[in-house]
């Protein structure tokens, strides 16, 4: 009886340890696909000791402020250029730690089955956020729409040429799907054209190339990017796990790996 009790009290001392071992990381995300990858990033974390908290965020700005606040140990949500301009803008000192995948922009509509149907007057909706309405205004000009004037965080008052007047309307890059039976068109985020049941490779009348520079990235505040918890978060992001996991399921949808 004795020798059951001691194996039993170690076995609960070990179990004890083990869960007083385990770390939380908390990592703030926006549903699709950054939720779903990190639901696998969550299992692979697990082997190493670590617990994966994902709280889900429905806009691009709060999560920044929460992780620079301190409230998340990582966020992953967004793409380099957005990041770099959130932290201008905000004075925040957040970086990026790795690149896990890429989200092209795309242009849809339920009015029009191609560009050559835009009439003179009609309106596009297009991100109101400066890296993501510049990334729209790029997508359109690449395709022979307009013409914008050299900068980066460009906007509709940019617009050089516009040869059909059309009219820009820019909203808030959740709510752009909603807008389709009230505009001509809109340019959409991938994330959030696919919640809305859109297919990228099949619905978008544009989209943006597998080469875009927008890799969404895991951000982190500076001062802890060199932490253990976080270069285990940025290495099983980037695993063959997460790689396959995004070849099989979101390739599909138009979301390529970034690494």
């Amino acid at each position: 009886m004795k020798k059951i009790l001691a194996a039993c009290l170690l076995t609960l001392l070990l179990a004890a340890t083990a869960l007083a071992a385990t770390e939380t990381i908390t990592v703030g995300v926006t549903p699709f696909p950054h939720k779903d990858i990190m639901e696998v990033v969550r299992g692979l974390l697990a082997k190493e000791g670590y617990e994966l908290v994902i709280r889900e965020f429905s806009d691009y700005v709060t999560p920044n402020s929460a992780l620079a606040e301190g409230s998340l140990d990582a966020n992953f949500f967004q793409h380099v250029p957005y990041l770099e301009n959130t932290c201008a803008e905000k004075g925040f000192d957040l970086v990026w730690v790795a690149k896990v995948h890429i989200e092209p922009l795309g242009l849809y509509s339920e009015k029009i089955k191609a560009l050559a149907e835009l009439k003179e007057g009609d309106s596009i909706a297009i991100p109101n956020d400066g890296t993501n309405c510049a990334r729209a205004l790029r997508l359109l000009e690449a395709h022979g729409v307009i013409s914008v004037a050299s900068g980066e965080l460009v906007t509709a008052f940019d617009i050089t040429e516009n040869p059909k007047k059309l009219k820009f309307i820019e909203l808030d890059a959740a709510q752009l799907p909603r807008t389709l039976k009230d505009v001509t068109a809109a340019v959409i985020n991938t994330n959030f054209a696919s919640e809305a049941g859109l297919i990228p490779s099949k619905d978008a009348l544009i989209i943006e190339s597998g080469d875009s520079p927008y890799a969404n990235v895991i951000a982190v505040r500076a001062e802890s990017a060199e932490t253990p918890a976080v270069k285990a978060l940025a290495r099983a992001a980037t695993s063959p796990e997460v790689r396959a996991f995004i070849e099989e399921h979101l390739v599909p949808r138009g979301i390529v790996p970034a690494f």
